[in-house]
């Protein structure tokens, strides 16, 4: 489905991307983790080329993402990206936002497109908000939208990046159990999260950078279990025990 080969990235002097190499198969679900800066933003957002690269090869299904004679709108439709930031259209409801694509991209007729809609927001539990507009929505339920809105162009292939950190804590779990659901279905899906409880309970394998590299990669309960890395086992440590404990 996915490979990444000797990806090497740069913003001026700083050196993002080093020499990442990865492979996810269809139907995978890899959860990508590491501190602040550690590029693994960088590298979700190379996977459809909302930012370039230096050198190195990524081909998704068989394209190559950074090739020069991509159709760059037509190779994104096939990808369900889900940001930080929820980016929902706010002049127009939650129901235009998830048929606009489809209608415009997928050229399904409006109806079709309408009943399509439908059923990705009962999915994520929000076809009672169907003619809402987005600013009338909490944070947990605008991202489950944009969620079902990158499903209604139905990708084979779902990139969230680090999708819960602009929520409220009370928030969070709403989204996760949508995309809980998503990986149990089968969806090839690569996430950029802090959510550590799903990437253990949910991920196939979870990647750990660093720096720009990829530092380790395992199962996901070798991962937590058995980190080999000096830099992963620190970096899980902080996370069990975030302050220091008084003497």
């Amino acid at each position: 489905m996915i490979q990444i080969e000797k990806v090497n990235k740069w913003y001026g002097g700083y050196h993002a991307l080093v020499d990442v190499t990865e492979n996810v198969a269809k139907g995978e679900v890899v959860v990508v983790c590491g501190p602040s800066g550690s590029g693994k933003s960088t590298l979700i957002r190379t996977l459809n080329r909302l930012e370039p690269i230096q050198s190195g090869r990524i081909v998704i299904d068989g394209v190559d993402a950074h090739g020069a004679r991509i159709k760059l709108n037509t190779f994104r439709s096939h990808i369900g990206f889900v940001f930080q930031q929820f980016n929902l259209f706010p002049h127009i409801t939650v129901l235009e936002n998830c048929t606009l694509a489809p209608t415009r991209l997928r050229g399904l007729k409006p109806a079709e497109a309408r009943d399509e809609a439908l059923t990705l927001l009962d999915r994520v539990g929000l076809a009672s908000k169907a003619r809402a507009y987005p600013g009338e929505l909490s944070g947990g339920q605008q991202q489950r939208v944009a969620i079902a809105r990158a499903l209604a162009m139905r990708p084979p292939l779902m990139l969230f990046d680090e999708p819960t950190s602009a929520l409220d804590p009370e928030m969070v779990g709403e989204v996760l159990l949508v995309m809980r659901d998503l990986a149990r279905d089968g969806m090839t899906m690569v996430c950029v999260t802090h959510e550590m409880g799903f990437a253990r309970d949910v991920a196939d394998r979870v990647l750990f950078m660093d720096a720009g590299r990829v530092l380790e990669r395992a199962v996901s309960s070798d991962f937590f279990a058995r980190p080999e890395h000096p830099r992963l086992r620190q970096f899980l440590s902080d996370i069990r025990t975030p302050f220091p404990v008084a003497a």
